[in-house]
């Protein structure tokens, strides 16, 4: 019984996470990875603690996927120029450490890809801020052409 209510309730949070997507625009996409990382690697520290270690291995590959086949790969590196190389950089050496912490079960490297992780977030959603702003500017120029 437990078991169909957990499914029902799981089914209702993909459909959810299926609408945002749908839904929303590349800087809000780019945002949802950011905080689904974070998620993911705070679920890795969590069983870390409880010492279950196959839930933990699944949590770290699903930070993984999200920084490599996310957030890395959502990379522009021919416009993006130095920015773009050194986010590709970065995104390496979380990958490389979250493997790490995986094997050495280390806490202090979630800890640390998380930092990282929460650091770029804060400045994404400050660029969406000025880009917001920027766009409500230039639509007041063009609503009185």
């Amino acid at each position: 019984m437990f078991s169909q209510g957990h499914a029902g309730a799981s089914a209702y949070a993909r459909v959810g996470v299926e609408t945002g997507v749908m839904g929303a625009n590349p800087h809000r996409l780019i945002l949802m990875l950011y905080q689904g990382a974070r998620k993911a690697i705070a679920q890795a520290r969590m069983h870390l603690q409880q010492g279950n270690i196959g839930p933990r291995g699944e949590a770290i590959t699903k930070a993984l996927g999200i920084i490599g086949s996310g957030l890395q790969a959502s990379l522009n590196k021919e416009v993006g120029g130095d920015i773009a190389a050194r986010l590709d950089a970065l995104y390496s050496y979380m990958t490389r450490r979250l493997i790490e912490a995986n094997v050495s079960q280390s806490d202090e490297m979630l800890v640390e890809v998380d930092r990282l992780l929460a650091t770029l977030e804060e400045a994404w959603i400050g660029i969406g801020v000025e880009a917001a702003r920027i766009m409500a500017q230039q639509g007041q120029v063009d609503a009185q052409r």
